[in-house]
């Protein structure tokens, strides 16, 4: 099934990369614009901050993680709301954040309920995607609206979530959850005897990347499964890691990754006690820090991980994906 496509608007307000960014999509009434903590000033002065809306503030944990935060508010004028938050913690602010995000409708339809909808939707889309710390101390519900408002309110939420991550706000981004959990049960392992010869591709077409499933198992009783989703590379929720990092690699990023999801929940002690189990899906930066995370030690993902449909490994399914896309160039061409 061919995706359809969106036309997305950016214009950058100063001309810089860095500087003030407005986001629109052609067809909807919404309205975005990005700032730095540090053009809060010139941001406060545009009509759209004495809109109702809602916003959100971006940073990293205080607590030295290094960790993402965010927290989601609403306001009948969010100027008034964003001019609170700048202050120090000591003084009723927020210290943490180093970016905001508005988003405002066009029209100007937008009324307190709807804000008030719309910021409980976001603050319960976040909490679901755990790809940030919120700093929200409650999680309100939904007011009551119309089901024509409903309606319109959810659409608008589903233009935000395209929109959002275009200016690198990756918050509300959940992983579409496939249709069985973790490693497969009914699934026949992926090992070297189904492997092909090395240096030959198995000729076979190829699941296209959202119906592919990836599989990294040893005899240390390490068994994940992963998919490429909304191309970000995914483990999914049952899979089995190494309890511990290698002691040889303690400064290694995938270690204090390991460590990082230890600390949150996401890995938890299995039956046996040299194993973890991802509790969620989990996205990671590429395919050899999930490797690595699993396995407990630095790690090849494109030579680990392999396609259960195919045997291949995740760098030679890669490779005949493209093959298959632009077939090589014969050889006799350039005679």
């Amino acid at each position: 099934m061919n995706a359809i496509g969106k036309s997305v608007r950016l214009f950058l307000v100063d001309g810089t990369a860095g500087g003030l960014t407005t986001a629109e999509i052609m067809n909807w009434t919404g309205h975005v614009i990005a700032s730095a903590r540090t053009d809060l000033p010139e941001l406060l002065r545009r009509e759209e901050t004495q809109r109702t809306g809602v916003y959100f503030l971006l940073g990293e944990d205080t607590d030295g993680t290094g960790a993402p935060s965010a927290y989601i508010g609403e306001g009948d004028e969010i100027r008034n709301r964003l001019r609170q938050h700048s202050r120090p913690d000591e003084l009723g602010g927020k210290d943490f954040w180093t970016r905001v995000i508005i988003v405002t409708s066009k029209d100007m339809n937008l009324t307190k309920a709807h804000a008030r909808y719309l910021e409980a939707r976001f603050i319960d889309l976040a909490r679901r995607a755990g790809r940030s710390k919120l700093t929200n101390s409650t999680s309100p519900p939904p007011p009551q609206l119309p089901e024509s408002d409903v309606s319109d309110m959810e659409y608008f939420i589903s233009q935000a979530q395209i929109i959002l991550p275009v200016l690198g706000v990756n918050l509300l981004r959940g992983s579409m959850k496939p249709s069985a959990k973790g490693p497969l049960a009914d699934a026949k392992p992926a090992g070297p005897d189904s492997a092909p010869p090395k240096g030959q591709l198995r000729d076979t077409a190829l699941p296209e990347p959202d119906a592919a499933t990836f599989r990294l198992r040893n005899r240390t009783g390490i068994d994940a499964s992963a998919r490429v989703i909304d191309g970000e590379f995914t483990v999914l929720e049952g899979s089995l890691a190494k309890s511990k990092w290698s002691e040889k690699l303690p400064d290694n990023a995938a270690g204090r990754v390991h460590t990082a999801l230890l600390r949150e929940g996401v890995l938890k002690p299995a039956m046996k006690p040299e194993l973890v189990v991802f509790t969620q899906d989990h996205v990671f930066n590429s395919s050899s820090q999930a490797a690595s995370v699993i396995s407990g030690t630095s790690a090849s993902g494109p030579r680990e991980w392999r396609e259960e449909s195919s045997g291949l490994t995740y760098g030679d399914w890669q490779i005949k994906r493209v093959d298959q896309a632009i077939p090589p160039r014969d050889v006799s061409d350039d005679t």
